[in-house]
């Protein structure tokens, strides 16, 4: 068992019911369009969602897996829009329990399930045989694993030929005055501290790793070209971090003073990528 892998688990035991008491089932950045028009974090979450399962091509009777699937929120969003049948995973049962509760709750309990798999088990997926799957989807959560290479190689073998792997993910990149790898690591070091991320990719990074796995990558690219990455969480605090009373509250606000702070400088970002597994 990884000793990073573990960290994220445990930190999912208490980061787990803060999230969701702060965003709600959705966890992730949105459609920038959709942010810039007002709409809610979670609207533009959906659209986002909407956007890759139609790059994925999903639709009634296919089978995808969502990793790092938190409360399910967005597993079952892709599942309602699609008709296909998702299995969401993640290392933490907290966390699968809640996206059980959800699913049941919205009435797809019969086509969604969501499965506990072990630390290390992303290495590999080794519950799901090969071409198995006509999509991988995941929502920045990728980022928390130290071994991403191995988790795109394991996505690329459980694919049917043709099937697809779409995801978006926390990136770091150059922006502005800060453009050396040590002026980067200023901003980022802090993130990856407070919020249990090994290290952040860049979006050419990604691209070498999704490629190295066999994958043909359609789609590698920045959410936020040329602006600062600040999603539906502008820097007042719109959804109430600050104020977080829950267990570990300290820790989820210096967590969000050091992002806040990476979003400023611009080295923070979320890049969004689609690939396809050759027939």
């Amino acid at each position: 068992m990884g000793d990073v892998e573990e960290r994220v688990r445990a930190y999912y035991d208490v980061a787990g019911p803060a999230y969701e008491a702060l965003m709600g089932p959705f966890w992730h950045h949105g459609d920038l369009a959709s942010e810039q028009a007002g709409h809610s974090p979670a609207e533009a979450a959906r659209v986002l969602e909407e956007r890759l399962v139609a790059d994925a091509g999903l639709g009634a009777g296919d089978w995808a897996l969502d990793f790092g699937s938190g409360v399910g929120g967005a597993t079952v969003h892709m599942a309602s829009v699609s008709g296909a049948h998702f299995v969401g995973v993640s290392n933490n049962e907290w966390l699968s329990q809640r996206a059980r509760d959800y699913a049941r709750e919205m009435g797809f309990g019969e086509q969604v399930a969501f499965h506990t798999i072990g630390d290390d088990d992303y290495r590999t997926l080794s519950a799901w045989p090969d071409g198995c799957l006509d999509a991988v989807t995941w929502y920045e959560s990728v980022c928390h694993l130290p071994d991403k290479a191995a988790f795109f190689r394991a996505a690329a073998r459980v694919l049917k030929p043709g099937g697809r792997l779409v995801g978006v993910d926390w990136l770091q990149r150059p922006f502005g005055e800060h453009r050396t790898a040590e002026q980067i690591k200023r901003w980022m070091d802090p993130v990856e501290h407070h919020i249990s991320i090994p290290w952040h990719g860049t979006v050419e990074g990604y691209r070498r790793m999704i490629e190295d796995a066999g994958l043909v990558v359609e789609r590698a690219v920045d959410l936020y070209p040329d602006v600062p990455c600040w999603g539906s969480t502008p820097p007042e605090d719109g959804q109430g971090w600050f104020a977080y009373e829950g267990e570990e509250s300290d820790v989820f606000a210096e967590g969000k003073r050091a992002l806040d702070a990476a979003r400023a400088a611009g080295v923070f970002t979320v890049g969004e990528f689609v690939a396809v597994k050759p027939a």
